[in-house]
């Protein structure tokens, strides 16, 4: 078990490079470019096909389990709170995007840890060295470097995203706190990723509200199974969110795991934009992003 302790930084380096490539390929720019995804694919059936992308890591969450999973009222009812959290803050980004672009709603939410970070702080006692400290605070450094916008035009119909964006940086901050619960009131982390993969499914109706599902049609069954190849590395890394989560720090894990998945995401769309012949120059902020989220990595190593 000791040594188990000491895999979360494994698990959350995982979840980095997973997300970070997810994050790559869900670029309209980079999608279209090289996997061929049309860049107005409907963002609601990326979130269904995201969902059912969840289900295989799921089986395979009960087969490591030999199918026995948690039923206990208090595990399930935990573990789908974790699964509801951020899955209804996917839809409801969503939403928000229709209202303002990514390039506003996206630093509003993307310091979500620091509510995981106070949560974990005050009511789970969590606490780190010195020098996990300042970890946590490069990685809030890098978060908001990624997230300073840059010169991109873009229009606001209404200022009701600034509401929604507010839900989905509670709803994922909240999320991050109720997953490390789950882990300690579940006997394995299993069971709280396959109640995870469940909210999601059962959140497929209320996006079927908002785009029909014969939208899938339009495009071919072709795109769709390319959205699922890129969409199962999110639920990869969330699978192994649960595993760092349940043997490391919340307080540590959230802030790391959002701050270096741009880095993977920035150094691999440099490389492919070169390679496309566009512009692949990083902004400042992103590279004082990078440097300061590789070395909140070196840090938590010693943690």
């Amino acid at each position: 078990m000791s040594q188990k302790k000491h895999n979360w930084l494994l698990y959350a380096i995982i979840t980095m490079l997973t997300w970070g490539v997810w994050m790559t390929f869900s670029d309209p720019t980079l999608g279209d470019k090289y996997l061929g995804i049309p860049s107005n694919f409907p963002s609601e059936m990326v979130y269904v096909i995201w969902a059912l992308s969840m289900i295989p890591c799921a089986i395979f969450a009960l087969f490591n389990i030999k199918w026995k999973l948690d039923v206990r009222p208090k595990s399930v009812l935990l573990s789908m709170g974790v699964g509801l959290l951020g899955a209804g803050g996917q839809l409801v980004l969503f939403i928000a995007l229709k209202y303002a672009p990514s390039y506003l709603v996206m630093p509003m939410i993307s310091v979500a840890p620091i509510v995981t970070v106070l949560l974990s702080a005050t009511i789970l006692k969590e606490k780190v060295s010195k020098l996990g400290i300042l970890g946590i605070i490069l990685a809030f450094i890098a978060i908001i470097c990624f997230a300073i916008p840059s010169d991109k035009e873009g229009t606001v119909s209404s200022w009701i995203w600034i509401l929604l964006a507010a839900v989905v940086f509670i709803c994922w901050g909240i999320q991050a706190f109720v997953m490390k619960l789950a882990n300690n009131h579940t006997p394995d982390a299993e069971s709280v990723f396959v109640y995870m993969a469940i909210a999601a499914v059962v959140l497929i109706p209320v996006a079927f509200l908002l785009k029909s599902p014969s939208t899938l049609a339009e495009y071919g069954w072709g795109i769709s199974a390319k959205v699922f190849g890129v969409q199962i590395l999110n639920a990869i890394g969330a699978f192994t969110l649960v595993y760092a989560n349940r043997y490391g720090k919340a307080m540590v894990i959230a802030p790391l795991a959002d701050a270096c998945s741009p880095v993977i995401c920035c150094l691999l769309s440099i490389v492919l934009l070169a390679i496309a012949g566009l512009d692949a120059m990083p902004s400042v902020w992103q590279i004082c992003g990078m440097v300061a989220a590789i070395s909140c990595v070196f840090i938590f190593s010693r943690e």
